[in-house]
Protein backbone atom coordinates (compact mmCIF):
# COMPACT_ATOMS: atom_id res chain seq x y z
CA UNK A 1 0.00 0.00 0.00
CA UNK A 2 1.56 3.51 -0.96
CA UNK A 3 2.99 5.73 1.67
CA UNK A 4 1.19 8.74 1.15
CA UNK A 5 -1.94 6.85 1.18
CA UNK A 6 -4.48 9.99 2.07
CA UNK A 7 -5.83 9.16 5.84
CA UNK A 8 -9.63 8.02 5.92
CA UNK A 9 -12.08 10.94 5.66
CA UNK A 10 -15.91 11.15 6.85
CA UNK A 11 -18.24 12.14 3.58
CA UNK A 12 -19.58 14.95 4.85
CA UNK A 13 -22.91 16.10 2.82
CA UNK A 14 -21.15 19.10 1.25
CA UNK A 15 -19.18 16.07 -1.43
CA UNK A 16 -22.09 14.60 -1.92
CA UNK A 17 -24.20 17.63 -3.20
CA UNK A 18 -21.27 18.55 -4.65
CA UNK A 19 -20.90 15.42 -5.93
CA UNK A 20 -24.70 15.66 -7.36
CA UNK A 21 -24.34 18.61 -9.10
CA UNK A 22 -20.73 17.01 -10.81
CA UNK A 23 -22.32 13.91 -12.16
CA UNK A 24 -25.96 15.52 -13.25
CA UNK A 25 -27.12 14.61 -16.60
CA UNK A 26 -24.39 11.40 -16.69
CA UNK A 27 -26.71 9.70 -14.06
CA UNK A 28 -30.03 8.75 -14.15
CA UNK A 29 -32.00 9.78 -10.96
CA UNK A 30 -33.58 5.98 -10.57
CA UNK A 31 -37.18 4.55 -9.83
CA UNK A 32 -38.69 3.37 -7.02
CA UNK A 33 -41.33 0.52 -7.27
CA UNK A 34 -43.14 -0.89 -4.23
CA UNK A 35 -43.55 -4.62 -4.30
CA UNK A 36 -47.15 -5.74 -3.09
CA UNK A 37 -47.14 -8.90 -1.41
CA UNK A 38 -50.17 -9.02 0.72
CA UNK A 39 -51.11 -7.27 3.77
CA UNK A 40 -48.65 -9.36 6.44
CA UNK A 41 -45.24 -8.75 4.38
CA UNK A 42 -42.76 -5.80 4.65
CA UNK A 43 -43.77 -2.99 2.54
CA UNK A 44 -40.54 -2.79 0.79
CA UNK A 45 -39.20 -0.50 -2.00
CA UNK A 46 -36.55 -1.34 -4.95
CA UNK A 47 -34.35 1.07 -5.44
CA UNK A 48 -33.55 0.51 -9.26
CA UNK A 49 -30.00 1.15 -10.20
CA UNK A 50 -29.71 -1.85 -12.41
CA UNK A 51 -31.49 1.00 -15.15
CA UNK A 52 -28.06 3.46 -14.85
CA UNK A 53 -26.39 3.59 -18.18
CA UNK A 54 -24.23 0.83 -17.29
CA UNK A 55 -26.95 -1.36 -15.21
CA UNK A 56 -25.03 -0.88 -11.82
CA UNK A 57 -25.30 2.05 -9.12
CA UNK A 58 -21.20 2.22 -10.15
CA UNK A 59 -21.48 4.56 -12.62
CA UNK A 60 -22.65 7.09 -9.91
CA UNK A 61 -18.74 7.04 -8.31
CA UNK A 62 -17.00 6.76 -11.61
CA UNK A 63 -18.72 9.74 -12.83
CA UNK A 64 -17.58 11.63 -10.05
CA UNK A 65 -14.05 10.49 -9.93
CA UNK A 66 -13.03 11.18 -13.05
CA UNK A 67 -15.02 14.56 -13.56
CA UNK A 68 -12.38 15.27 -10.22
CA UNK A 69 -9.35 14.20 -12.36
CA UNK A 70 -6.07 16.52 -12.84
CA UNK A 71 -5.50 17.22 -16.73
CA UNK A 72 -2.32 15.54 -16.02
CA UNK A 73 -4.64 12.40 -14.56
CA UNK A 74 -6.67 12.42 -17.81
CA UNK A 75 -3.52 12.33 -19.97
CA UNK A 76 -2.34 9.66 -18.28
CA UNK A 77 -5.18 7.53 -18.15
CA UNK A 78 -7.17 5.79 -15.38
CA UNK A 79 -7.26 2.44 -14.32
CA UNK A 80 -8.64 -0.02 -12.17
CA UNK A 81 -9.32 -3.61 -10.53
CA UNK A 82 -12.95 -5.62 -11.19
CA UNK A 83 -15.61 -8.16 -11.33
CA UNK A 84 -17.36 -5.64 -13.54
CA UNK A 85 -19.64 -3.31 -12.69
CA UNK A 86 -16.78 -0.96 -11.71
CA UNK A 87 -14.97 -1.47 -14.73
CA UNK A 88 -17.92 -1.28 -16.67
CA UNK A 89 -19.08 2.66 -14.64
CA UNK A 90 -15.07 4.02 -14.54
CA UNK A 91 -14.41 2.61 -18.60
CA UNK A 92 -17.84 4.29 -19.37
CA UNK A 93 -16.82 7.98 -17.36
CA UNK A 94 -13.54 7.90 -18.95
CA UNK A 95 -14.83 7.15 -22.48
CA UNK A 96 -17.13 10.19 -22.01
CA UNK A 97 -14.37 12.53 -20.67
CA UNK A 98 -11.95 11.06 -23.23
CA UNK A 99 -9.61 9.59 -20.31
CA UNK A 100 -8.15 6.07 -21.47
CA UNK A 101 -9.12 3.53 -19.69
CA UNK A 102 -7.88 0.05 -18.15
CA UNK A 103 -9.10 -2.37 -16.30
CA UNK A 104 -7.22 -5.46 -14.11
CA UNK A 105 -10.70 -7.92 -14.78
CA UNK A 106 -11.99 -11.00 -12.50
CA UNK A 107 -11.33 -13.46 -15.53
CA UNK A 108 -14.04 -15.56 -14.15
CA UNK A 109 -16.66 -12.24 -14.23
CA UNK A 110 -19.83 -12.94 -16.37
CA UNK A 111 -18.94 -13.05 -20.00
CA UNK A 112 -21.28 -10.19 -20.27
CA UNK A 113 -19.65 -8.04 -18.49
CA UNK A 114 -16.20 -8.62 -20.09
CA UNK A 115 -17.68 -7.36 -23.16
CA UNK A 116 -19.14 -4.14 -22.19
CA UNK A 117 -15.62 -2.89 -20.58
CA UNK A 118 -14.30 -3.55 -23.78
CA UNK A 119 -17.27 -2.50 -25.68
CA UNK A 120 -16.96 0.75 -23.54
CA UNK A 121 -12.90 0.94 -24.91
CA UNK A 122 -11.07 -0.55 -21.91
CA UNK A 123 -8.23 -2.71 -22.33
CA UNK A 124 -8.95 -5.31 -20.19
CA UNK A 125 -5.88 -7.50 -18.39
CA UNK A 126 -7.63 -10.79 -17.16
CA UNK A 127 -6.52 -12.37 -13.54
CA UNK A 128 -7.48 -14.61 -11.09
CA UNK A 129 -9.86 -13.92 -8.21
CA UNK A 130 -6.77 -13.89 -5.52
CA UNK A 131 -4.50 -11.64 -7.90
CA UNK A 132 -7.17 -9.40 -7.99
CA UNK A 133 -8.21 -9.20 -4.49
CA UNK A 134 -4.28 -8.60 -3.86
CA UNK A 135 -4.20 -5.92 -6.05
CA UNK A 136 -6.66 -4.13 -4.26
CA UNK A 137 -4.84 -3.91 -1.08
CA UNK A 138 -1.38 -3.27 -2.79
CA UNK A 139 -3.52 -1.07 -5.21
CA UNK A 140 -1.01 -1.49 -8.02
CA UNK A 141 -0.54 -4.05 -10.94
CA UNK A 142 2.84 -4.67 -12.75
CA UNK A 143 2.80 -3.05 -15.71
CA UNK A 144 -0.11 -0.63 -15.42
CA UNK A 145 0.43 3.26 -15.18
CA UNK A 146 -2.08 5.99 -14.73
CA UNK A 147 -4.35 6.89 -11.78
CA UNK A 148 -5.62 4.24 -10.15
CA UNK A 149 -9.60 4.77 -8.96
CA UNK A 150 -10.36 2.14 -6.62
CA UNK A 151 -13.56 0.61 -7.01
CA UNK A 152 -14.82 0.83 -3.34
CA UNK A 153 -11.58 2.54 -0.92
CA UNK A 154 -11.64 6.06 -2.79
CA UNK A 155 -13.63 9.30 -1.15
CA UNK A 156 -14.33 10.25 -4.89
CA UNK A 157 -16.15 7.65 -5.90
CA UNK A 158 -17.48 6.98 -2.47
CA UNK A 159 -19.04 10.32 -2.49
CA UNK A 160 -20.80 9.71 -5.67
CA UNK A 161 -22.49 6.62 -4.36
CA UNK A 162 -23.66 8.64 -1.59
CA UNK A 163 -25.74 11.11 -4.27
CA UNK A 164 -28.17 7.63 -3.66
CA UNK A 165 -28.91 7.90 0.00
CA UNK A 166 -30.20 11.56 -0.72
CA UNK A 167 -32.55 10.07 -3.61
CA UNK A 168 -34.44 7.83 -1.38
CA UNK A 169 -34.77 10.47 1.48
CA UNK A 170 -36.27 13.07 -1.00
CA UNK A 171 -38.47 10.14 -2.51
CA UNK A 172 -39.15 7.98 0.94
CA UNK A 173 -38.77 10.47 3.95
CA UNK A 174 -40.44 7.86 6.04
CA UNK A 175 -38.09 5.13 5.11
CA UNK A 176 -37.13 3.11 8.19
CA UNK A 177 -34.30 1.36 6.79
CA UNK A 178 -32.20 0.83 3.81
CA UNK A 179 -30.49 -1.94 2.76
CA UNK A 180 -27.40 -2.35 0.29
CA UNK A 181 -25.40 -5.27 -0.71
CA UNK A 182 -21.99 -5.51 0.76
CA UNK A 183 -18.88 -5.92 -1.49
CA UNK A 184 -15.93 -4.09 -1.03
CA UNK A 185 -18.27 -1.55 1.11
CA UNK A 186 -18.39 1.57 -1.56
CA UNK A 187 -22.20 1.63 -1.93
CA UNK A 188 -23.37 0.89 2.09
CA UNK A 189 -20.43 3.87 2.72
CA UNK A 190 -21.67 6.11 0.67
CA UNK A 191 -25.76 5.40 1.41
CA UNK A 192 -25.02 5.34 5.16
CA UNK A 193 -23.05 8.73 5.26
CA UNK A 194 -26.27 10.49 3.14
CA UNK A 195 -28.76 8.68 5.25
CA UNK A 196 -27.24 9.13 9.02
CA UNK A 197 -26.01 12.33 8.39
CA UNK A 198 -29.77 13.55 7.38
CA UNK A 199 -31.56 11.04 9.84
CA UNK A 200 -29.47 9.65 12.33
CA UNK A 201 -32.08 7.28 13.55
CA UNK A 202 -32.54 5.31 10.13
CA UNK A 203 -31.80 2.01 9.93
CA UNK A 204 -28.69 0.79 7.36
CA UNK A 205 -28.37 -2.40 6.89
CA UNK A 206 -26.00 -4.63 4.42
CA UNK A 207 -26.80 -8.14 2.68
CA UNK A 208 -23.72 -10.65 1.99
CA UNK A 209 -24.18 -13.86 0.57
CA UNK A 210 -23.57 -17.08 3.03
CA UNK A 211 -20.66 -17.75 0.71
CA UNK A 212 -18.88 -14.19 1.23
CA UNK A 213 -19.74 -12.63 4.34
CA UNK A 214 -16.50 -10.49 6.13
CA UNK A 215 -18.62 -7.64 7.23
CA UNK A 216 -21.10 -10.09 9.38
CA UNK A 217 -18.50 -11.30 10.46
CA UNK A 218 -16.48 -7.97 10.80
CA UNK A 219 -19.89 -6.46 13.19
CA UNK A 220 -20.03 -9.78 14.94
CA UNK A 221 -16.14 -9.69 15.95
CA UNK A 222 -15.86 -5.90 16.58
CA UNK A 223 -12.87 -5.67 14.01
CA UNK A 224 -12.19 -6.43 10.39
CA UNK A 225 -12.08 -10.06 9.51
CA UNK A 226 -10.68 -12.12 6.84
CA UNK A 227 -14.22 -14.53 6.26
CA UNK A 228 -12.11 -17.99 5.56
CA UNK A 229 -14.95 -20.30 4.59
CA UNK A 230 -15.31 -17.70 0.53
CA UNK A 231 -15.89 -19.67 -2.37
CA UNK A 232 -17.31 -18.33 -5.38
CA UNK A 233 -20.82 -17.93 -6.17
CA UNK A 234 -23.42 -16.96 -8.81
CA UNK A 235 -23.50 -13.81 -6.60
CA UNK A 236 -19.99 -12.24 -8.29
CA UNK A 237 -20.89 -8.80 -7.74
CA UNK A 238 -20.58 -9.03 -4.30
CA UNK A 239 -18.51 -10.28 -0.93
CA UNK A 240 -15.02 -10.20 -0.48
CA UNK A 241 -12.93 -12.61 0.97
CA UNK A 242 -11.71 -9.99 3.96
CA UNK A 243 -13.09 -6.69 5.03
CA UNK A 244 -10.15 -3.86 4.14
CA UNK A 245 -9.24 -2.33 7.43
CA UNK A 246 -9.75 1.17 5.86
CA UNK A 247 -13.47 -0.08 4.51
CA UNK A 248 -14.14 -1.18 8.10
CA UNK A 249 -13.25 2.58 9.43
CA UNK A 250 -15.34 4.27 7.03
CA UNK A 251 -18.31 2.03 7.60
CA UNK A 252 -18.86 1.54 11.09
CA UNK A 253 -20.07 4.56 12.21
CA UNK A 254 -23.11 4.34 9.35
CA UNK A 255 -23.81 0.98 8.85
CA UNK A 256 -25.97 -0.93 11.75
CA UNK A 257 -25.13 -4.40 10.39
CA UNK A 258 -25.10 -7.03 7.95
CA UNK A 259 -27.92 -9.31 6.88
CA UNK A 260 -26.23 -13.00 5.66
CA UNK A 261 -29.03 -14.90 3.56
CA UNK A 262 -28.69 -17.86 1.15
CA UNK A 263 -27.83 -18.41 -2.45
CA UNK A 264 -31.41 -20.15 -2.44
CA UNK A 265 -33.37 -16.93 -1.15
CA UNK A 266 -31.03 -14.79 -3.03
CA UNK A 267 -31.93 -16.52 -6.24
CA UNK A 268 -35.59 -16.65 -5.23
CA UNK A 269 -35.34 -12.91 -4.83
CA UNK A 270 -34.00 -12.16 -8.30
CA UNK A 271 -37.23 -14.07 -9.65
CA UNK A 272 -39.55 -12.14 -7.30
CA UNK A 273 -38.19 -8.83 -8.82
CA UNK A 274 -38.36 -10.45 -12.66
CA UNK A 275 -42.25 -11.67 -11.75
CA UNK A 276 -43.19 -8.32 -10.12
CA UNK A 277 -41.03 -5.32 -11.25
CA UNK A 278 -40.42 -6.71 -14.38
CA UNK A 279 -36.72 -6.11 -14.63
CA UNK A 280 -33.50 -7.82 -14.33
CA UNK A 281 -31.42 -8.09 -10.91
CA UNK A 282 -27.68 -9.89 -10.84
CA UNK A 283 -27.12 -12.09 -7.66
CA UNK A 284 -25.52 -8.93 -6.13
CA UNK A 285 -28.67 -6.58 -6.97
CA UNK A 286 -30.80 -9.21 -5.70
CA UNK A 287 -29.32 -9.60 -1.85
CA UNK A 288 -31.18 -6.55 -0.79
CA UNK A 289 -34.74 -8.21 -1.15
CA UNK A 290 -33.81 -11.57 0.50
CA UNK A 291 -32.64 -9.70 3.34
CA UNK A 292 -35.28 -7.38 3.60
CA UNK A 293 -37.88 -10.76 3.23
CA UNK A 294 -36.17 -12.51 5.94
CA UNK A 295 -38.51 -10.04 8.10
CA UNK A 296 -35.35 -9.21 10.55
CA UNK A 297 -35.32 -5.28 9.16
CA UNK A 298 -38.99 -4.96 10.13
CA UNK A 299 -42.16 -4.33 8.56
CA UNK A 300 -40.54 -0.56 6.78
CA UNK A 301 -40.55 1.11 5.12
CA UNK A 302 -37.83 -0.85 3.08
CA UNK A 303 -35.67 0.58 0.56
CA UNK A 304 -33.78 -2.12 -1.17
CA UNK A 305 -31.33 -1.18 -3.45
CA UNK A 306 -31.18 -3.35 -6.53
CA UNK A 307 -27.46 -2.61 -7.38
CA UNK A 308 -26.97 -3.67 -10.74
CA UNK A 309 -28.50 -6.08 -13.26
CA UNK A 310 -25.28 -6.98 -15.35
CA UNK A 311 -25.44 -10.93 -15.48
CA UNK A 312 -25.57 -13.29 -18.71
CA UNK A 313 -29.07 -13.85 -19.53
CA UNK A 314 -28.74 -17.77 -19.89
CA UNK A 315 -27.43 -17.89 -16.76
CA UNK A 316 -30.20 -15.62 -15.08
CA UNK A 317 -32.95 -17.77 -16.75
CA UNK A 318 -31.10 -20.64 -15.60
CA UNK A 319 -31.10 -19.22 -11.84
CA UNK A 320 -35.19 -18.24 -12.10
CA UNK A 321 -36.17 -21.34 -14.03
CA UNK A 322 -38.25 -22.96 -10.82
CA UNK A 323 -38.77 -20.96 -7.60
CA UNK A 324 -36.02 -21.37 -5.03
CA UNK A 325 -36.94 -22.45 -1.45
CA UNK A 326 -36.91 -20.11 1.82
CA UNK A 327 -33.76 -20.96 3.90
CA UNK A 328 -32.54 -19.30 7.45
CA UNK A 329 -30.44 -16.03 7.43
CA UNK A 330 -28.50 -14.99 9.98
CA UNK A 331 -27.42 -11.43 10.77
CA UNK A 332 -24.83 -9.42 12.80
CA UNK A 333 -25.46 -6.32 14.66
CA UNK A 334 -23.51 -3.40 14.88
Amino acid sequence: MPATLAAVKRITLEDMQDARRRIAGKVVRTPLFRLRLGPKSPDILLKLENVQPTNSYKVRGAANAVALLSPAARRRGVWTISAGNAGQGIAYAAQQAGVRCTVVAIETAPASKLERMRALGAELIPVSYDTAWQALGERSFPGVAGTLVHPFDDHNFISGHATLGLEILEDVPDAAAVIAAIGGGGLITGVGSALKALRSGIKVWGAEPETAAPAALSFSMGSPQVFRDWRPSFVDGAGGKSLFPRMWERMRPVVDGSIVVSLEQTRAAMRLIAEKARVIAEGAGALSLAAALTGRVGQGPIVAIVSGGNVDLAKFCELIASPAPRSESTEADG
